[in-house]
C-alpha cells in the first residue's frame, strides 16, 4: 500500500471508528433502558428551568473559555477580537459533533486566517489549551475519587467479581507503587541521552508540548487566566449540578450524598471526553450512569438525565454552529468590503 492510499485509509478511519464507537454504545445504553419508561419520565418528571438555566452557563463557559485562550493568543502576539474568538470556539464544538478532533483544527486555521498569523504559533498555542484541560481533568479526577472513595469501591465491591477485582486493583499498594515506578521511569527515558533517531523524535514530541504548556507559566496576565481557568470549570461543574435539581430523583440524591455524588458524575462525565466519539454521544451518557448508578439510581432514570442532558448541549451546540458559520460568512463579507 503506497503512502497515499494508506494516508486516506488512516483519515477515513479517523472519523469512521468514532462513528462506530458513538452508535455503539448508543445500542448497548439503550437496549438496557426501556425506553418508552425513558421517555415518560422526561416529560412527566423533568423541570426544564433548570435545564435551561445549565445551557445559558453552557454558552458562558465557551465566551469564557475564548477569553482564556485570547490571553495565550496575545501572548504570541496575536491579538483577536473578542467575538472572533468566541466564533472560534463555539465552531469547534460544532465540528466537532460531525467530524471529531477536526474542531481543534478548524478553530487553529480559522484563526490563522482571520488574524494573518503562523498557523503552527495558533496551532501551539490550542495545544497548550487542551493540555490545561487535561491537567485540570486529572486534578479533579484525584479530588473526586479523594472525596468519594468509600461510596466507588463499595459500589464496586457489590457489583459483579469484574467490578470487585477493579477495586482491590484500586486498593492495592502495588498499584499506586507502580505508577510511581512508571513516572520515574518517564523521568529517566526522557533525560536520556541517545543518538536512536526514534527515541530522539519522541522525547523532542514530548518537550515541544511541553514547551507549549510552560508559554502559560511565562506569559503575561497568568493571573488572569487561572481566574479563568477556574470560572471555565466552575461553569462547567454548575451546568451539571443543576440539572440534578431537574428531575426528583436526582435532587433527592444531592440531598442525600451531598455536592459530592454531584462532583464525582460530572468528572467520569469529563474523563468519557476523551474517547473519541461524536460530541461525547454514547460515552458520555455511559459515564453520567455508572455514576448515577454508584448513588443507588437505576438504569432506566439515570438514562433519562444523561440522554436530556447531552440532547440539549447537542442541540444547544447545533444551534450555536449555524449562527456561528452564518456570522463568519458575514464577517468575511464585511471584510471584504473595507
Amino acid at each position: 500500500m503506497d503512502k497515499k492510499k494508506s494516508s486516506r485509509l488512516g483519515q477515513i478511519m479517523k472519523y469512521v471508528i468514532p462513528l462506530i464507537i458513538s452508535i455503539g454504545l448508543c445500542y448497548l445504553l439503550f437496549t438496557g433502558i426501556d425506553f418508552r419508561e425513558m421517555l415518560d419520565i422526561i416529560r412527566s418528571q423533568c423541570d426544564f428551568r433548570w435545564i435551561a438555566a445549565g445551557l445559558a452557563l453552557a454558552v458562558l463557559s465557551h465566551v469564557v473559555r475564548a477569553m482564556r485562550w485570547g490571553i495565550q493568543l496575545s501572548a504570541l502576539g496575536i491579538k483577536a477580537p473578542l467575538y472572533v474568538l468566541i466564533y472560534s470556539i463555539f465552531g469547534t464544538y460544532a465540528v466537532n459533533l460531525v467530524f471529531p478532533r477536526l474542531g481543534e483544527v478548524w478553530r487553529t486555521g480559522y484563526i490563522a486566517q482571520r488574524q494573518h498569523a503562523p498557523f503552527t504559533t495558533v496551532f501551539g498555542s490550542m495545544v497548550a489549551d487542551r493540555l490545561a484541560d487535561t491537567l485540570t481533568v486529572l486534578i479533579l479526577a484525584l479530588l473526586a475519587f479523594l472525596v468519594s472513595s468509600k461510596a466507588i469501591l463499595s459500589y464496586l465491591h457489590q457489583n459483579g467479581e469484574s467490578l470487585a477485582a477493579i477495586a482491590r486493583l484500586l486498593e492495592s499498594p502495588w498499584l499506586w507503587a507502580a505508577v510511581v515506578v512508571l513516572v520515574a521511569a518517564i523521568w529517566i527515558f526522557m533525560a536520556r541521552k541517545t543518538d536512536n533517531p526514534k527515541i530522539v523524535k519522541i522525547q523532542n514530541a514530548v518537550r515541544e508540548l511541553w514547551q507549549g504548556f510552560a508559554v502559560i507559566v511565562k506569559m503575561p496576565h497568568k493571573g488572569r487566566w487561572l481566574l479563568l481557568t477556574v470560572a471555565l470549570w466552575g461553569c462547567y461543574f454548575l451546568q451539571n449540578y443543576l440539572a440534578f435539581y431537574a428531575f426528583p430523583f436526582t435532587a433527592q440524591i444531592v440531598a442525600d450524598h451531598g455536592i459530592q455524588a454531584a462532583l464525582v458524575t460530572w468528572v467520569l462525565s469529563s474523563i468519557s471526553m476523551g474517547v473519541p466519539s461524536n460530541g461525547g454521544i454514547g460515552p458520555w451518557q455511559w459515564a453520567t450512569i455508572f455514576g448515577l448508578s454508584i448513588y443507588g439510581l437505576g438504569a432506566t432514570q439515570a438514562g433519562a438525565f444523561a440522554n436530556l442532558v447531552l440532547g440539549a448541549n447537542t442541540l444547544l451546540i447545533i444551534a450555536l454552529g449555524i449562527f456561528t458559520f452564518i456570522a463568519i460568512a458575514l464577517d468575511k463579507k464585511r471584510t471584504r468590503q473595507n
